[in-house]
């Protein structure tokens, strides 16, 4: 005789709730890359744009207010002249630089090159 199983709800094990909290953050595209550039030092904008092929104005400075909310980063600004303002990560945002080169150790691996979601 079969044994049937119980697919109700309590069957179902529930995502962990840091998980959901790091992927809500790093889930969206440019986030990794704007982070691990940061990790050698604190960057002036254009420099970072400069790093990351690829990402509009208005994106880098969409993540980098994303990351600032999150206690992540901090930004700086040089009163110049000229003006100019860098961003530096917290030691908050430092603390992921082991999961990040683990991330990417693991993509080297397992991840085949080429592989992207989306169009671009």
């Amino acid at each position: 005789m079969a044994v049937e199983q119980s697919h109700g709800t309590d069957a179902c094990k529930k995502v962990d709730d840091g998980i959901t909290r790091v992927f809500q953050l790093f889930g969206k595209r440019w986030t990794g890359p704007i982070v691990a550039v940061l990790m050698a030092q604190p960057v002036h904008f254009a420099d970072l744009r400069r790093a990351i092929p690829g990402i509009s104005e208005r994106m880098l400075s969409d993540r980098l207010t994303e990351l600032g909310a999150a206690g992540l980063l901090v930004r700086e600004v040089d009163e110049g002249p000229p003006l100019r303002v860098s961003y530096r990560l917290t030691e908050s945002g430092k603390a992921l630089g082991p999961a990040l080169r683990e991330l990417g150790a693991w993509a080297q691996v397992h991840l085949r090159e080429g592989w992207q979601s989306g169009p671009c």
